[in-house]
């Protein structure tokens, strides 16, 4: 696990948190606030993701 996956997946958890929040006090604003740190939370894990399968991609070739 690298740095960006942890802290997309920090975000993540934010966002929906935020979001929740928004809902249950009616605020539009903190929902959409809370989506868009989802959104990149998301976008940040992905790209910690492929960051690590061309890590392991590079260490199988290495190993043949």
């Amino acid at each position: 696990m690298n740095t960006d996956q942890i802290k997309g997946s920090v975000k993540d958890v934010a966002g929906k948190a935020q979001r929740k929040l928004g809902e249950a006090v009616g605020s539009t604003e903190q929902q959409v606030k809370g989506a868009a740190t989802q959104v990149e939370g998301k976008g940040q894990k992905a790209v910690g993701n492929v960051k690590e399968a061309v890590k392991d991609a590079h260490a199988t070739t290495r190993k043949v």
